[in-house]
Parts: C-alpha cells; sequence; structure tokens
C-alpha cells in the first residue's frame, strides 16, 4: 500500500473519534437543527468544516516553519503535544454521559428565521475561536504525518478530514436531532469517550517517542 494511504487511513483512524465525541461542534449542529430547522443546521456544518480547514492550514505551515528552523522549537512543540493529547485522553476518560438537550432562550427565538450566512458564520465562528483544533492538528500531524510528506499532499489529507467532518454533521442534521436518536446517543456518550480518551492517550505516548528527520 502506497505511504501516503497508509498515513491518511491512520489520520482518518484518529480523527473519526474526535469527530463523534460529543463537544461544541455538536452541540452547535444540534442546536441549530432543533432551533432553525435541517437546512440551518446543514449549512452551519459547512462552516464548521471549512473552519477546520483553516486550522489545517495555518497547522501544517506552522509545523514545516518550525520542523525548518529549529529541532529544538520542534521538540517543544511536540511535548506539548504530549501533553494536550494526554490531557484530552484523561478528560474523556473521565467525562460523564453527555446531555443532549436543547432549549430555545427564548420562545421567540425557536421561530425566527435564519439566513444562510448567519448559519455558516455560526460554524466557522464556533470552531475557529476554538484553540484546541490546533493543538489536536499539531499532535496527530507530528505523529502520523511524515516531515517528508508534500506539503500538497497533507492539505489533502486536510481536506479529506473536512469533507468527512462536514458529511457527518450533515448526518447529524438529518437523523440524530429525533428525540429517539438523541436519547441513543446520549446513553452511548460515556463509552464514546472513553474509547477516544484511551486513543488519545497511546497518541500521545507515540508521540513522546518520535523524532523529526
Amino acid at each position: 500500500m502506497h505511504p501516503y494511504l497508509i498515513e491518511l487511513a491512520s489520520l482518518m483512524a484518529i480523527f473519526s473519534f474526535a469527530i463523534v465525541s460529543p463537544g461544541a461542534d455538536l452541540a452547535m449542529v444540534m442546536r441549530q437543527s432543533i432551533l432553525h430547522g435541517r437546512r440551518s443546521a446543514i449549512i452551519t456544518s459547512f462552516g464548521i468544516g471549512t473552519s477546520l480547514m483553516f486550522h489545517v492550514t495555518y497547522t501544517i505551515l506552522g509545523l514545516g516553519l518550525i520542523i525548518s528552523q529549529s529541532i529544538y522549537l520542534f521538540n517543544i512543540v511536540k511535548w506539548c503535544g504530549v501533553a494536550y493529547l494526554i490531557y484530552i485522553g484523561i478528560k474523556a476518560l473521565r467525562a460523564g454521559k453527555a446531555d443532549m438537550s436543547v432549549k430555545p432562550e427564548s420562545p421567540a427565538e425557536a421561530r425566527k428565521v435564519q439566513s444562510s450566512a448567519k448559519a455558516f458564520g455560526l460554524g466557522f465562528a464556533a470552531n475557529a475561536l476554538n484553540p484546541k483544533p490546533v493543538f489536536f492538528f499539531l499532535s496527530i500531524f507530528s505523529t502520523v504525518v511524515s516531515v517528508h510528506t508534500p506539503m500538497m499532499v497533507k492539505f489533502g489529507y486536510g481536506l479529506v478530514m473536512a469533507s468527512c467532518l462536514i458529511a457527518w454533521f450533515i448526518g447529524v442534521s438529518v437523523f440524530m436531532t429525533t428525540p429517539k436518536m438523541r436519547a441513543a446517543f446520549s446513553r452511548a456518550s460515556q463509552w464514546i469517550d472513553r474509547a477516544s480518551g484511551a486513543v488519545f492517550i497511546l497518541l500521545g505516548l507515540k508521540l513522546a517517542t518520535e523524532k523529526a528527520s
């Protein structure tokens, strides 16, 4: 198998846990779907995916610059990534069952028609203003992707990840906002967190043994 396909498969195996774990992006899409309907939620999903590509872009460019300038700086960044991955892993292992309930702030809010621009902007801002993705992507790209992988291939990885994230949240918008599906996901959320927590801790330990070459 081509090494780039192996890298992509490894990235997606890790990223899949991050996608399904309950978090701010999921809460945003759930809220949009319940309060403003499926259309707004889907547009918000595209905003989140676009923002993810924004994070991936400056992560790849920044990581390449750091490696080219100083192995010492790379090691500092690497150990920050190790600490972050182990931190979110422990946090996920200790997380309780997620609350999937969403309530309008006011009766008028539930009836308000939301523009496409606002729906997209809410998704983009929710993800772009979150500092956690840069540490996450920096960590997994440092661990899984070779420093010799061409920049355009790395951007291709990012596009695949962003596309999968959008597809997941579109699925959430369509299928997981019914009371039955929301309750089922809420019951499973604790086990999802435990599985993802174990993966992130193992990934952090693996990153600790990596060396820039």
